[in-house]
């Protein structure tokens, strides 16, 4: 007789001990850098969660594991998973979930179906974006689905003040005082009878955090530095580029300024500026997006960028294909331009496009994943925001039927 291979388990011992090794050296970095105040969440005991918290920082997960006394397993972004001897460190000392960002992945939920059979713990940022303009981004319906399927209690992480202390955009951590901590649990017998459109509204509601509020004084000779990377579009002129030095950043078009205030508040250079806030000013440029027309762009391209292109191998590597790339973005494609030729990426043939970090673009164009990698100054948020206004993809949010921009 054959005997019955034994199934590989996902959850492991071992990934409670490094959990508990490492702890002490992240409570102390969390303190020390971001001045973040991590409530320990005591009724955890040894039950199971599904934990959904608010994408602010790239240190949030950080946060979970210090308030949950278990090992968490995270659905963390396919990108993690490329980078050779890195990820597989990862993989064995935490195990994550890999999952497709911005396109729908079954082996993500068959994963979290294993986790959650074998007991452990599940984190996920259902954004799957951290947020650059303070506000709390889009979140997928589908994760009323899956919290349905893993009939789990859903613990409620809310990170508030870490989009003053580390924005998205920009490089550096600012002084200033953050709070983590669990606001809620929803019990399976809680959600068990609500329509799953009622549990993705209470989800949304619950982590919704908005920051364009003077709730602190977060300092910084850089302040402004890097803003570029959120923001591309002028209320003088229109489309335009940007450029930020220390406190200032100011439009290379028109010459139109602002200061970044401690405050978070903007300010302006010499001439009133629009916006409070950089939300509101993230707010705007969507809505421009969303009623500009792209037809004036399929013959002439609305930016130019030089930049590094990648193909990444899903889970294993990155393999360079040129670092020397000329990328034009149409209102109906993309071009890449190195090596003397000219690739050109319809928009029709593109399934998905998203930001990764501070300012990558992941492109799944076909069966191919690309990766670009621009200079410090590189805003790939554009290439996201154009492309899903093009495709004329509709998603529910908050408000009602917006035209979805991919974050």
């Amino acid at each position: 007789m054959k005997k019955k291979t034994q199934k590989k388990k996902w959850t492991s011992r071992r990934h409670l001990f490094m959990r508990n090794l490492t702890n002490p050296f992240f409570s102390f970095f969390a303190w020390l850098i971001y001045g973040a105040k991590v409530d320990r969440f005591r009724e955890a005991k040894k039950r199971q969660f599904l934990i959904l918290f608010n994408h602010q920082t790239d240190y949030d997960q950080f946060f979970v594991g210090m308030a949950f006394p278990g090992a968490v397993y995270y659905v963390a972004s396919e990108d993690l998973f490329s980078n050779g001897f890195v990820s597989s460190l990862l993989r064995f000392a935490v195990a994550p979930i890999p999952i497709k960002k911005s396109t729908t992945d079954l082996r993500a939920i068959i994963n979290c179906l294993k986790v959650t059979g074998e007991g452990g713990t599940i984190a996920m940022a259902p954004e799957g974006n951290r947020t650059y303009s303070g506000k709390t981004c889009y979140i997928k319906p589908s994760v009323a689905d899956l919290a349905k399927k893993l009939n789990l209690p859903i613990a409620i992480f809310r990170i508030e003040g870490g989009y003053g202390v580390k924005p998205r955009w920009s490089d550096v951590a600012r002084r200033g005082r953050m709070h983590a901590y669990v606001s809620r649990v929803i019990e399976p017998e809680e959600y068990g009878t609500m329509p799953t459109e009622e549990l993705y509204e209470t989800i949304c509601r619950e982590l919704y955090v908005d920051e364009a509020v003077p709730d602190g004084c977060f300092p910084h000779k850089k302040s402004a530095e890097y803003l570029e990377r959120a923001v591309y579009v002028c209320p003088k002129c229109g489309l335009s580029e940007w450029e930020s030095h220390g406190e200032h950043i100011h439009c290379k078009k028109c010459g139109m300024g602002a200061r970044y205030l401690a405050t978070k508040e903007l300010a302006g250079n010499g001439e009133p500026f629009p916006f409070r806030f950089v939300g509101e000013w993230y707010d705007y440029q969507e809505n421009f997006i969303r009623s500009l027309d792209l037809a004036p762009y399929r013959e002439m391209p609305m930016y130019t960028d030089s930049v590094r292109l990648f193909e990444v191998i899903l889970y294993h590597r990155k393999r360079t294909i040129s670092s020397d790339v000329r990328l034009s973005l149409f209102g109906d494609r993309y071009e890449l331009a190195y090596n003397g030729e000219t690739h050109v990426l319809p928009f029709d043939k593109v399934r998905a496009a998203s930001v990764l970090g501070r300012n990558k673009l992941n492109i799944y164009f076909e069966d191919v994943l690309y990766q670009i990698k621009g200079n410090k100054r590189f805003n790939a948020l554009k290439y996201v925001n154009i492309y899903y206004h093009a495709v004329s993809g509709k998603k529910a949010d908050k408000s009602g039927e917006l035209q979805f921009l991919g974050l």
